[in-house]
């Protein structure tokens, strides 16, 4: 991988679930994410790490404890992290616009294209996709 490449808070909520129930796509998405690790690839948006902050610590069903998932953040500070500004929401909605899909999934794809990704890892969107520019892959899907 050299291209840089954004990661949607589902594939870093998976990488540390450690439950029973994800885990053929923890594995996936750990892989995943030492790749990128080891490419200096890898980039997140401000919204992707609150999401990940929020559903660890309040949806799983053991969730993570507040310092733990605070230093799983603190951890991707040094990725390129896009913070969106109001221009940028303004985009998203022409893009939920353009391409029916939820104004969240629209600001992932405006922060992707911000940060000059070339590729959104979820499982969000449908992959193969190619929105704003950008083309949507899913780690989980086979082929």
């Amino acid at each position: 991988m050299t291209e840089r490449v954004f990661v949607d808070a589902n594939i870093l909520l998976y990488a540390y679930d450690g439950s029973p129930a994800a885990v053929a796509k923890h594995a996936a998405a750990e892989r995943l994410l030492t790749d990128l690790w080891a490419c200096r690839t890898g980039c997140v948006s401000i919204q992707v790490l609150q999401e990940f902050f929020s559903v660890c610590t309040r949806k799983w069903a053991h969730p993570m404890d507040t310092e733990s998932a605070r230093a799983v953040v603190n951890a991707y500070v040094p990725w390129p992290v896009h913070s969106p500004t109001a221009v940028d929401v303004l985009a998203a909605i022409d893009i939920h616009r353009t391409n029916r899909i939820s104004i969240w999934d629209a600001l992932i794809v405006r922060s992707a294209a911000a940060l000059g990704c070339g590729r959104i890892w979820t499982e969000a969107l449908s992959a193969g996709q190619v929105i704003g520019g950008v083309q949507i892959a899913n780690p989980f899907a086979d082929g």
